[in-house]
């Protein structure tokens, strides 16, 4: 669970995960918010994957993305994702 407080610290934050993707950038798979949470806990992060939010559902393709973490009652915070392609 969070303790209060990290919101400034997700305000910063920023993860890359690395994913088998086609030279079009396109994923051989997904990443999705138990990917997300597994990588933000090596950062020393304990987020539950109920509280990572993905409107579109899961990320497909390569890049930079904004994601929504609901940290307490009323209180959210964003994180960009960076989703590189691996060989």
């Amino acid at each position: 669970l969070l303790s209060r407080g990290l919101g400034d610290v997700y305000k910063r934050q920023s993860i890359k995960i690395s994913q088998k993707a086609g030279v079009d950038g396109k994923l051989f798979g997904s990443v999705s918010n138990i990917d997300i949470s597994e990588a933000l806990l090596k950062e020393g992060h304990e987020v539950v994957k109920s509280e990572i939010r993905l409107p579109d559902g899961p990320l497909k393709s390569t890049g930079e993305f904004d994601i929504t973490i609901d940290l307490h009652h009323n209180s959210t915070a964003s994180i960009k994702v960076t989703i590189e392609g691996e060989e």
